[in-house]
Order: C-alpha cells, then structure tokens, then sequence
C-alpha cells in the first residue's frame, strides 16, 4: 500500500494529522459505540510513529494525539469548573487545558519508549496499556477514557476482560492496530493475519464461558433519578423540595430493592428530621426489602459521601472511600486553598476517605456498593468480591451538564460488570440510570434529564472471574515479560535495521 503523500507531509501536517486521529479515537467510546474505530484510528497513529525517525518525533506526534483525544474526550471538565464550580472562564479553560496537557504525556512517552526499544509495533500496545495503568493512579488516579473501555460491551474483545482486565484488553487494541499496519506495510504479514484472527476467535469464545452463576431467584429493583439541576441541589432554598420529591418517588416504587443516587438527599443525615427517615424505612419494609439512598454522614467532626441502607435489615452504611482531588478533597490545602476560597464553590470539596470494603446485606443481597466515580477502578471494586453477589453504583453526574460524560461513565459499569462477572444496577440524579447484565449489556436505561423511576428485575451472581482473583497483576506480568523480551532483542533489531 503506497502512503507517499503522508512520507511527503510535514512534521505540522503530521501533527495535525495525529490530533484528528485523537479526537475521531473517541467515537469509539460511549455514547457513539464505534468499537472498531479505535483499531483503524490507532493503527494510523502507529504509522505515524513507525514512520518517524526519532524518538523525539514519535513523541510529539504522540502529544499531538493525547491532545486532541483528551480535549474533546474530556472537554465536559470545563462545564463542572466553569459553569457549576463558579471558576472564571479563562481560568476553567486553562485549568481543563492542563489537565488534557498533563493527560496527552502518556501516549507520548509510551511512544518515545517504544521507539527507543526499537521494536515499535510490539513495544507500543505494552506501553500503551501500561501508561493507561499509570493513570489509574498517579496523583490519586484519573483513567478515564483507558482504551480498553471502547470495546464494551459488543467488541470480540470484551471476552478478554474476565480474564486481563480493562488494560489488558488496552494492550490487545493497539495489538490489532499494530497488526493493520503490518499487513499494511508488508511486515511480518502472516504472522499478523495470525495474531488478529487469534484475537478475534478467542475473544468470542471467551464471551460464552460461564465465569459465575446465579444464584436465589431474581428480585425487583426500582432506580430513582430524581433529575435535580446542579444549580439547586444545594440551595438551601430548594432542599425542602427535593427531599419531598424523592420521599413521593420512594413511595411509588413498588420494590424489594430501591436505590436512590448519590447525596440525594440534600442535607446532612443527622440533621434530617426522624419522621423522614423513619417514612422511608416504613415503605422499604412495606416492599419486604430494603432502601439504599446517598447521603453526607457526619463523624466525629469528619464528613463523609455515604449510602445507608433502610428497611428490613438493619441501617448499614457504605463511605466512598476514593475520592476526587479538588472535588471532594483539597491535595496541599496550603497551596491550594485560595482556589476554593476566591473562585470554587463546591460543596462538599473537603470529605473524609471511607475505610470499609465489605459489601452490604439488603433485600437478602450481598451487595457492592460503590459511588460516583469509583467504579473507574477494578482493581478497587474487585476487593468486594467474591463476596459481593451484586454492585451497585450510586452518581451525579449532572456536574457535567449534557454533555457524554455521564455515558461514558456508564460504560466504566458495563465494563465492570463483564470483569466481575456479576449485574450492575446504577442510580444516578441526572443520567445515566441503568440496569446492566454480567455481560455488559444494558437490559434497561432511563432516559437522560428526566425525573425517572426504572424498574426491572436483578439477579445475583456468585463465583469468580479470573481478573477478581489476580486483578491487574497477570497484565503488569505479562507487560514485564514482554518488555523484557524485547529489549533482549534490541541489537538483532539493530543489525535489520
């Protein structure tokens, strides 16, 4: 295949060329679905490395791309900052900037590493996949938009993620990708159509095995999304408004397990009058199940974003214990303060981690409860099984506005539903409240922006996938033997090249 044209281009050209491969890498993900579009997209950057002559050109057409990927990957930043946290517009653009800035130095340097290594096309799906790794913890972790999430639910590759995780499955996109371009450029063709038809059967395959099994019979779930603009949600003006209209959505849902989104309730639980809370607890028993509603628990003089149950069990609580830098926790108070004190004004920006890691016992569910943002991060949700039969994520993302992100967020649950091999019930304000299989499949979701009951039916799973049991560490061993082996044979590449 003749890519003279592209051996003519300049080094802008190129540049730009890179940054529109990131941004159409996107339509991969949620909401646009196009799995396969990462291959081809990713494939065309690999060309453009492989065509590079040095490491320091790979790394620019890698910032290139991590640019435009993360910028109109992860543009919704500005809306929370700007429109909702009350940052100037300037400052918000120029904060989410360096946030995609910071974010884009990942695929560069996985490039320059591969090109240093010599052997490009095998080093960078390794490399790819690891710098994916990083992010999920660097600096507390911010993973959004890993690679691997584009293939859930329909991709032939999802049947990988019980067994690698999401970053293996990162690693086995950029395989494929590496493969186009070898048939592409006429290296090692063969063993290239071999690896993608390997990938393609096996993945499928994997998709049919039954890591887990049902287990009781299945119950009826109502998830409430009370649809409250961010704007208010605070307001101590409308706080009277919202508790009265989720205790009304509460008594509609006719169900053993009723689930209501992430500080739903608008005030500090201690605070709440009994009646209320007892009026809640009375209808769960009602449904002969129980309540799981988001609040904000206040202990010993420390805050926490919690959900607590209700009903016929007794009250259990759950406190996330991930939390969001400068959302829900201020890093170097010293140094950072003064950004909150003159600008942000969000509540709730200076919680307390939560500590526990069991699931919770209601409606006769083993249940793993997670909030908001944490369900990013098997590794973390992996830690309440096997025991948890059942996970439930409760969000807001309405500090996002209307833009993807709250689907986007909805496929990091599919993805966790197919690496634990158990249903996903999430329970958002504004969207996405849904209703997700052990496959990854969405069986029910409910309309965006609108005051919402979803109701279905939920099963429990128990057993355990491959992933639940070694987590990330099969991938990071698989990763190390891999680069070793290819640095083992940098001076054979040398001498072929």
């Amino acid at each position: 295949m003749s890519f003279d044209w592209l051996n003519q281009a300049t080094v802008w050209q190129r540049a730009i060329l890179a940054a529109l491969l990131g941004v159409l890498t996107v339509f991969g993900f949620a909401p646009f679905g196009l799995f396969w579009l990462p291959w081809l997209t990713m494939a065309g950057q690999l060309w453009l490395w492989h065509q590079a002559k040095t490491p320091a050109q790979v790394f620019k057409l890698g910032l290139a791309f991590g640019l435009g990927f993360y910028i109109f990957g992860i543009y919704w930043i500005y809306i929370s900052l700007h429109t909702f946290g009350g940052m100037p517009w300037w400052f918000a653009g120029f904060s989410t900037f360096c946030l995609c800035a910071f974010m884009a130095l990942f695929p560069a340097v996985a490039g320059y590493l591969a090109k240093r290594i010599g052997h490009l096309l095998w080093a960078a799906p390794i490399l790819w996949a690891l710098s994916d790794w990083v992010r999920s913890w660097i600096f507390t972790g911010f993973p959004w938009l890993t690679l691997g999430y584009s293939q859930a639910p329909d991709s032939p590759l999802t049947g990988f993620l019980p067994v690698v995780g999401v970053y293996g499955v990162s690693a086995l996109v950029v395989l494929f990708a590496a493969c186009l371009v070898m048939i592409a450029s006429t290296i090692q063709r063969t063993r290239a159509v071999v690896i993608m038809i390997i990938l393609l059967v096996a993945g499928s395959a994997l998709t049919v095995v039954p890591w887990t099994n049902p287990v009781g019979q299945p119950f009826s779930v109502a998830l409430l999304q009370g649809n409250i603009s961010q704007s208010m949600k605070w307001s101590p003006e409308h706080a009277e408004q919202t508790l009265k209209q989720y205790l009304e959505m509460v008594r509609q849902a006719q169900a053993q397990l009723i689930v209501l989104p992430e500080t739903a309730l608008p005030v500090l639980v201690e605070q709440l009058d009994p009646s209320y809370l007892n009026a809640l607890k009375q209808h769960a028993q009602n449904q002969r199940g129980d309540l799981l509603v988001g609040v904000v628990e206040s202990k010993q003089g420390e805050y926490f974003n919690s959900a607590i149950s209700l009903g016929t069990v007794e009250t259990q609580s759950y406190s996330k214990s991930h939390l969001v830098p400068f959302g829900e926790y201020i890093p170097l108070k010293s140094v950072f303060g003064w950004i909150y004190r003159d600008w942000l004004h969000m509540p709730l920006s200076d919680l307390s981690r939560g500590t526990s890691k069991q699931p919770l016992l209601i409606a006769g569910q083993k249940v793993g409860v997670n909030i908001c943002y944490e369900d990013v991060f098997g590794e973390e949700i992996a830690q309440q099984l096997p025991q948890a039969e059942l996970l439930v994520n409760i969000s807001n993302d309405a500090w996002y506005g209307q833009s993807f992100a709250a689907d986007q967020h909805m496929q990091f649950s599919q993805v966790r539903a197919v690496e634990t091999g158990r249903m996903v019930l999430r329970s958002t304000n504004t969207g996405a409240t849904a209703i997700i299989d052990k496959n990854g499949q969405v069986l029910q979701h409910a309309p965006h922006d609108e005051a919402v009951i979803l109701t279905g039916q939920a099963q429990s799973y128990q057993g355990t996938t491959p992933y639940v049991w070694w987590g990330n560490w099969a991938f990071l061993l698989l990763s190390v033997v891999g680069l070793i082996w290819l640095w083992s044979r940098r001076s054979l590449y040398a001498v072929n090249h």
